[in-house]
């Protein structure tokens, strides 16, 4: 099974594929998907919808897994994350995938072993557990949401749509 990770943001989101056969891993592809700044917030949403919409299609995934947008202190950026994920959750959707959601914390407890993890550990811990990979860390971490699927998908939250 072809699973895809994604690591939200709005200036880069990262994106990595695994292939999973029962508990072996075996690493795709990763990148990020970079949106110029200085245009405006609808533009760059497009942008990003475009550059995941490409990656999907390209890589071919069955399922798509996508972290939970952390919480900032100040509600302009939150809510501007925000738009950026609904985007990103958008694009595998609309390519007929079902989408998962997962908490931060869980993804970095199921690839490091602790909740509280940095990202140059998850980084160092993506490398050992996909050997040969180094992946900068929107990609590390969109690997790391790509793991973890891996390991939750029986019990996974699919994202549903409530109004």
């Amino acid at each position: 099974m072809r699973l895809i990770g994604l690591d939200p943001g709005l200036r880069s989101t990262g994106w990595g594929v695994i292939e999973v056969d029962g508990n072996r891993l075996r690493h795709i592809g990763h990148g990020a998907i970079k949106v110029a700044g200085g245009r405006s917030l609808a533009e760059r949403l497009c942008e990003l919808f475009d550059g995941v919409a490409a990656v999907v299609a390209a890589q071919r995934p069955m399922e798509a897994a996508v972290e939970e947008t952390f919480v900032n202190i100040n509600p302009g950026s939150t809510l501007k994350l925000g738009q950026a994920r609904g985007v990103v959750l958008l694009a595998p959707a609309r390519a007929g995938l079902p989408v998962f959601e997962y908490a931060a914390n869980l993804v970095k407890k199921s690839v490091v072993g602790g909740g509280h993890a940095d990202k140059r550990q998850i980084a160092m811990m993506v490398g050992r557990l996909l050997p040969g990979v180094e992946a900068t860390a929107d990609a590390a971490d969109a690997l790391a949401v790509a793991i973890c699927h891996a390991h939750h998908r029986a019990t996974a939250k699919r994202v549903e749509a409530t109004l």
